[in-house]
């Protein structure tokens, strides 16, 4: 699965390919898509951390789109429309919309917007990200492409280090005392916890990406 910065879903090609070269000029990793399709294709391969969305597409509305994408995902949406009723405004920020910019927009402009945004969200150190999932602390809510994924308690806690502590081996004995808080949970509550996660966020539980195994040590949670 590949990182974007910034995904423009718009059926203007050549105001849409502008953009995408502008920006990536200026190192925000852009991808375009010129329609709902290639939206949803792109975004079931693919992680981004903000969407920029016409409304005037040529299938659908951006409006549609919007409201799709909030029933899985709270990355952040800028408008970008030629409309400029009040109307139009207020239906945007209402249904999830984080901004509305009116087109033409001056490129130098919209760059600053998405730089801002894009600060703010990923200084937010209340969400975890991995891979096309996020956790929200506060929410105690583990998100993928398709919605909510339901962790029990203790699987939250159980993840939730793990993630705090990536790419470093993590001993069982480490993880009954800061996850369990005792020194005498057993391996086969351990173990169990770990299964679990991982049929809920693995794509091969055989051969975890996440979650990997240190034989006579412990776990070390992957992420690159």
């Amino acid at each position: 699965m590949s990182k974007y910065d910034c995904l423009i879903v718009d059926d203007e090609e050549a105001l849409s390919q502008s953009t995408c070269e502008y920006f990536n000029m200026f190192g925000i990793k852009t991808f375009w898509a010129a329609d709902e399709n290639a939206c949803f294709d792109f975004l079931a391969q693919n992680k981004t951390d903000i969407i920029l969305l016409d409304i005037n597409l040529s299938e659908t509305s951006g409006f549609k789109i919007c409201k799709e994408l909030r029933s899985t995902t709270d990355i952040p949406i800028l408008f970008i429309s030629a409309r400029t009723s009040n109307d139009d405004i207020l239906l945007a920020l209402n249904i999830g919309g984080d901004d509305y910019i009116q087109k033409p927009y001056p490129l130098s402009i919209l760059l600053a917007k998405v730089r801002a945004v894009l600060k703010r969200y990923r200084g937010n150190s209340n969400i975890l990200s991995f891979g096309s999932y996020r956790i929200d602390l506060n929410m105690e809510k583990l998100m993928g492409v398709n919605g909510e994924i339901k962790l029990k308690a203790m699987e939250f806690k159980l993840l939730v280090y793990l993630i705090q502590n990536k790419n470093r081996t993590i001993s069982k004995e480490e993880l009954f005392q800061k996850v369990w808080g005792d020194s005498i949970t057993g391996d086969g509550t351990l173990n169990v916890h770990i299964r679990r996660l991982r049929e809920k966020i693995e794509d091969n539980t055989n051969e975890p990406r996440f979650i990997k195994t240190v034989w006579g040590t412990g776990y070390v949670f992957q992420l690159d």
